[in-house]
C-alpha cells in the first residue's frame, strides 16, 4: 500500500479569502513559502515554491483549479517531462458560520521506507501550512518566521 494522508483545519475567514491566500504567490509568500513563491496557481501552470528551511525552489505543476473549491498539484519531479511523484489535492469548503474548512490530501508516495519518511515529512509540512495560514489570515502573525533556521 502506498502512503496517503489527509490533514484539515478551519480558518475564520470566507472561502474566497482563504482560497486566494493559496493561489496568490504574494500572499502565500507571507506565511508559507518563506523563500518566496513565483507564479499564480492556474491550470497547466508550473510555479516555484522556495522555503528557507529547504533551500532551492521546488517546481509545482498545477493540474486543476476550481475557483474557491479545489486545487490539484503535482510535485516531487524535476520537469513536466519527468512528472512529479505525488498528487496534492486541496479542498476549500465554506461553512455555515462563515469559516472555511481546508483539507489537503497527498498521495502517490513510494511504498518503501523512503516514501513513508517523505509522506511523514510532507504531512507535517501541510499541517503547518494550514496552521500558518490560519495565524496569518486571522491575526497577521507569521508562524514560520525563524521557526526552522
Amino acid at each position: 500500500m502506498k502512503p496517503r494522508f489527509e490533514v484539515s483545519g478551519r480558518i475564520a475567514k470566507p472561502v474566497e479569502e482563504v482560497f486566494e491566500a493559496v493561489v496568490d504567490p504574494g500572499i502565500l509568500s507571507e506565511y508559507f513559502t518563506t523563500g518566496g513563491a513565483k507564479g499564480r496557481l492556474t491550470p497547466g501552470a508550473t510555479v516555484t515554491w522556495d522555503f528557507h528551511d529547504f533551500p532551492g525552489a521546488f517546481p509545482v505543476f498545477v493540474t486543476e483549479v476550481e475557483q474557491n473549491t479545489r486545487i490539484v498539484l503535482k510535485w516531487g519531479g524535476e520537469t513536466p517531462e519527468h512528472p512529479a511523484n505525488t498528487l496534492v489535492t486541496m479542498r476549500f469548503e465554506a461553512l455555515e458560520d462563515g469559516r472555511t474548512l481546508v483539507s489537503i490530501t497527498e498521495e502517490g508516495f513510494d511504498p518503501g521506507d523512503d516514501g513513508i519518511r517523505q509522506s511523514y515529512g510532507n504531512c507535517m509540512g501541510w499541517s503547518q501550512m494550514i496552521c500558518a495560514m490560519k495565524a496569518w489570515l486571522e491575526h497577521g502573525i507569521n508562524l514560520r518566521a525563524g521557526m526552522y533556521r
